[in-house]
């Protein structure tokens, strides 16, 4: 096995390599043990393992999931674009994504299905710092508050934020959202990644948020929540019923207390 380096695809040996990951960096511990801090390359999830428990993915792998994610985004696209551009006048989105790639990849969606919307890459940890000054400058209708996430020990400790990696950080977002504007109607907001902790989510103030059972969401999940809400008109209630069909794994991945629609 090669020397596991910043940047490698890699998979989780004791997980039998059930997720891919890119490594985002490796941090050396006292006792010289190092462990590598890991993205999902199709999943909205972060992780740790030792580097010893890590293998590169072969490419054509990589590929074969990467093209899954995208066959399902095409599709997705394809039932949606033909009947958006007959529509107008969509309600505006703030997205704010902790992974660059995820970023960009959600311009293009946006893009295609003639939503407004500004995407900002920006990571998990400064989201609650910059959220208000982005809602002063933008004032949109929507704001998406998501990156990676993920349970530290997957299992047990559903109720200790401390045990989820970045759902802390999208809580103080959410937070600070609401200081900004508190009556949910008027600004649907979408916070959440991979096994975040959804009550604590809701409870701050999101509309949707992910994940009520814990599990792993893709990255075209929270573009599917703010499509919906973009394209509703605005005396039309948007519960998470008139979607689940469309996200990854339904309700068990995103859910919500719902929201009047933005489209004037």
């Amino acid at each position: 096995m090669g020397k596991i380096r910043k940047g490698d695809i890699v998979g989780r040996i004791s997980y039998g390599k059930d997720i891919i990951f890119i490594v985002d960096r490796i941090i050396k511990l006292n006792n010289h043990t190092q462990i590598a801090i890991l993205k999902g390359v199709t999943m909205r999830i972060k992780a740790d393992s030792p580097i010893e428990d890590l293998v590169i993915i072969d490419k054509r792998i990589v590929k074969s999931n990467e093209k899954s994610i995208e066959d399902r985004f095409l599709i997705h696209l394809n039932k949606y674009t033909k009947r958006l551009k007959r529509l107008s006048n969509y309600g505006k989105v703030l997205h704010l994504d902790g992974d660059n790639k995820y970023s960009q990849k959600s311009v293009r969606c946006y893009r295609e299905l003639g939503i407004d919307a500004i995407v900002k890459n920006i990571s998990e940890n400064r989201q609650p710092i910059v959220v208000k000054n982005l809602l002063d400058k933008y004032h949109p209708d929507i704001l998406i508050i998501t990156g990676h996430d993920g349970m530290i020990k997957h299992g047990t400790g559903f109720n200790d934020i401390y045990n989820y990696r970045n759902s802390a950080y999208f809580v103080k977002t959410v937070v600070a959202a609401r200081a900004w504007e508190n009556y949910s109607n008027n600004l649907a907001i979408f916070a959440g990644a991979c096994q975040s902790y959804y009550e604590a989510l809701i409870q701050a103030g999101a509309n949707f948020a992910s994940s009520p059972a814990r599990i792993l969401i893709d990255f075209v999940d929270p573009l599917i929540v703010a499509e919906n809400i973009a394209i509703t008109d605005r005396h039309k209630f948007v519960s998470i019923k008139d979607f689940e069909q469309e996200l990854r794994d339904g309700q068990k991945g995103i859910s919500g207390i719902g929201v009047y629609g933005k489209k004037l």
